[in-house]
This record gives C-alpha cells, structure tokens and sequence, in this order.
C-alpha cells in the first residue's frame, strides 16, 4: 500500500433474485389476468413494444374492476352515474417480454382518496418480474365530467384488494 492509503473494505451486496424480486412487485392479495403476447405487439428487436404495456394495465384494470365489482365498467358507469378518467401512469420495465410469452397481470390498489384511486401492476413471466407501474384515475360525474367523490359501494367492493402497506411509487 502506498502512503497513507488504508486498506478499504467492501461490503458483499447480494442482488434479489428474479423470484424474489417478483415477489416484492406483486401484491399481497392481487386480481390476475393472464395474457399471451401476440406477434403484432412486438418492435423489430424481438420484445414487446413499450407502449403495449399501459394497454395491458388497462386490460388487467378492466378485469380486476368487473371482479371486484361484480359488473362491468359500463354497468358501474349506468349504475352509479360516475365515470373515471386517467390523470397519470408509469411503468417500469424489468426484463424483455416476446411473442408467445405468457405472462400474469396482478393488480392491487392503494387507498383510494376522495377521488383518486391509484392501481398497481405487476407483471411475471415464469416467476421473473417483467414490469412493473400503476395507473392513477380520477372519478367524475358521467354526465357533467366534474370530479366528484367516489360511491360508497365502489369503496366497498374494492377493499379487499387495497394494499394499506404499499410503498410510494417511484
């Protein structure tokens, strides 16, 4: 060692495995909706194009909502008169998806506020975490397009499947 040069000591950092990592993205209690990537939804290096994957949230949210509903988004809007619009949404992407992949969408929400409510995302492919992001929807009035609060009876139905634990997205 030269002068005055201490001998340094480094720490191990075991990186997460994919497993491991997926685990930590997917929710405690998710609505899953399965997908089979199609040909049409890939660039020219092979992976799925990144704008298929706000598509695939939006599928994933359409199905999590007509289950923990028990209706459809039309009946919901018929229904209960609100109607809800897309303020903000992010994705992460973790690894390359292809064609013909299989892959599962997990879904949880964070506690809705008066009028927000924020949807999580995961996606896996075979235990390895692909991407992951969330989609944040304002509810409105259907006819008049104000925001208004969200129905009581939506808050009801979606409790089971909000995560109070959830971490701030990034």
């Amino acid at each position: 060692m030269f002068p005055m040069q201490t001998k340094s000591s480094f720490t191990t950092v075991t990186m997460p495995t994919p497993e491991a990592r997926l685990r930590r993205l997917m929710p405690a209690t998710p609505l899953i909706t399965a997908l089979r990537v199609r040909y049409v939804e890939c660039d020219m290096q092979g992976h799925v194009f990144n704008g298929h994957y706000l598509t695939w949230f939006d599928i994933a949210h359409t199905e999590a909502l007509r289950t923990a509903l028990g209706m459809s988004y039309g009946e919901l809007v018929a229904e209960h008169g609100v109607d809800f619009v897309v303020a903000e949404s992010g994705v992460r992407y973790l690894a390359p998806a292809h064609f013909d992949d299989v892959l599962e969408i997990a879904v949880t929400f964070l506690p809705l506020t008066s009028s927000s409510l924020t949807s999580r995302f995961a996606i896996g492919r075979d235990g390895t975490a692909v991407a992951a992001g969330f989609l944040r929807h304002v509810c409105v009035d259907a006819a008049t397009h104000a925001k208004t609060p969200w129905p009581d009876a939506f808050r009801t139905a979606l409790a089971p499947y909000v995560d109070d634990d959830a971490a701030a997205i990034g």
